[in-house]
């Protein structure tokens, strides 16, 4: 027997093992030291929440990034040849086979948006169904809302919210009016807005929009009482939700709102917010069509399945000496695996909203 042959075999399957011991198991990061991968995932917060690889369950951060891990300039070359063949090109899910992966799509794809009869139905002027049910809905109701700007000021930059948009789960226009902003408009911005003066000259002022669209996300509920469970108050969604509340003088909880533009999974690799990117975009812009949109990313995120935890963020009271320095030695005990199974999102998941259903 050749004790020299044996021995360097079982020096490589030890090296192998301390690679592997040192390889983070959700991204595959690959560290020198225990410690060093202990440090990466206290501030990586990989979870059950993370778009995943369908082929080698790789984490990514969002699903621009799954999506350059599969089809990207760089891209797994075995990943790239399965997904080609099983891969949903909308959802980067992985089918059990072509056929099915054909189905899926048909189903997967977002259908166009009407923007025939009920965006003209929009256009005829105000439609105003607010009702305050006082949280006898089962369930939180989702709502989406987008604003369209002119522009105000001496060089017509400021934006002033001139119409506005809400609809509710099923894609229903329940609230749509031109707005008269409180100073004067300098620039209508019509090539994007399709708003004329004459528009806004009987228009429904600012504040009496305020106040109805305050009430109807509230549903009943005071402000300082909302919360994000059990509650009566709405479930907003849009994109850049801050900046439309803000031009509408309303107020409302970040816990009650879902904003495509700041959402993780939705974001830019380099964490800058995406824009809305559809053929909604091209032209002039109908605020009802950037609803619909932002509703059907926001129920596509909803309906996602992912395994259930009993306190899912990292911030959860339960989990916040997951990684604790105290416990620094234990952790280096650990295997990747059971690292990544205390590991905890920095984000909620809206998943988490189809819970309350």
């Amino acid at each position: 027997m050749d004790y020299r042959y044996e021995s360097s075999e079982t020096l490589s399957t030890n090296l192998m093992t301390i690679e592997n011991r040192n390889k983070c198991v959700a991204c595959f990061k690959q560290f020198n030291k225990m410690e060093h991968l202990v440090e990466h995932m206290r501030t990586s917060y990989h979870s059950v929440h993370e778009p995943i690889c369908g082929i080698c369950k790789k984490h990514c951060r969002s699903f621009e990034s799954l999506r350059e891990h599969l089809i990207g300039p760089l891209p797994k070359q075995e990943c790239k040849n399965i997904f080609n063949i099983r891969g949903c090109k909308f959802c980067l899910a992985i089918l059990d086979s072509p056929n099915a992966r054909w189905i899926h799509q048909e189903r997967c794809q977002f259908s166009s948006i009407n923007s025939g009869l009920l965006a003209r139905f929009a256009n005829l002027g105000i439609r105003d169904n607010l009702t305050v049910d006082n949280g006898r809905t089962r369930g939180p109701q989702v709502v989406a809302l987008a604003c369209k700007m002119v522009g105000g000021g001496s060089d017509g930059s400021l934006d002033l919210c001139a119409r506005v948009c809400l609809i509710d789960e099923s894609e229903n226009i329940i609230f749509h009016t031109y707005v008269k902003p409180p100073i004067p408009v300098t620039n209508y911005r019509y090539e994007t807005t399709g708003i004329r003066p004459e528009y806004l000259r009987d228009a429904m002022p600012l504040r009496q929009v305020q106040r109805k669209i305050q009430d109807f996300l509230c549903n009943g509920e005071p402000m300082w009482k909302i919360r994000p469970k059990g509650g009566k108050a709405r479930i907003l969604v849009g994109h850049g939700l801050d900046h439309d509340l803000d031009r509408l003088q309303v107020e409302y909880p970040a816990i009650m709102m879902r904003d495509t533009a700041k959402y993780p999974p939705l974001m830019k690799t380099s964490k800058l917010s995406n824009s809305l990117k559809y053929d909604i975009q091209t032209g002039i812009q109908d605020p009802y069509e950037d609803c619909v949109a932002t509703l059907r990313l926001f129920m596509r995120m909803r309906s996602q399945v992912h395994k259930i935890e009993d306190y899912p963020l990292a911030s959860d009271p339960q989990n916040r000496n997951n990684f604790a320095s105290w416990r620094q030695n234990e952790l280096e005990r650990m295997s990747p695996e059971q690292l990544l199974e205390i590991s905890r999102s920095d984000y909620y998941c809206w998943c988490l909203d189809s819970r309350d259903m």
